[in-house]
């Protein structure tokens, strides 16, 4: 009987949690290298690169482009200014989902975003039931 009513205060406390800050702003990626800010787009969200610790590519000389999308005509499109989270919804609380756009195999898988706390998200991609995913931290 404790068990049963520790569960249900426990699951209460979960649907009563305050919604964090908006995630609308600038991220930085778990390992540095990139920015992204979040804004208001229709009725979602959305994250665009606007940053990049190595802009240029070591192969080419020039800025980094989109050179692993499958349609070649979006190959010459700059890293920078790329939209890259599109429409994400909110899905419950301080939880979006949608898609996100992975610039390093050029695919678009469906996505999570979830803040810890105000300055913390947790970012996923998934492929049917599996999820992988990092830390993000507000950098503005």
């Amino acid at each position: 009987m404790k068990s049963t009513f520790a569960a249900v205060i426990a699951g209460l406390m979960l649907i009563a949690s305050p919604a964090l800050a908006s995630p609308e702003g600038t991220w930085l990626s778990s390992d540095g290298g990139t920015k992204v800010r979040i804004a208001n787009c229709g009725n979602g969200i959305c994250a665009t690169v606007v940053w990049l610790k190595n802009p240029i590519d070591k192969s080419t000389g020039l800025p980094k482009t989109d050179k692993h999308n499958p349609d070649a005509a979006k190959r010459p499109r700059p890293m920078l200014g790329l939209q890259v989270i599109q429409g994400m919804r909110p899905s419950g609380a301080n939880r979006w989902s949608g898609q996100i756009y992975n610039a390093d195999d050029g695919k678009t898988y469906r996505s999570n975003l979830m803040l810890r706390s105000p300055t913390q998200a947790r970012v996923e991609g998934c492929v049917l039931v599996f999820c992988i995913g990092e830390s993000w931290t507000r950098a503005n």
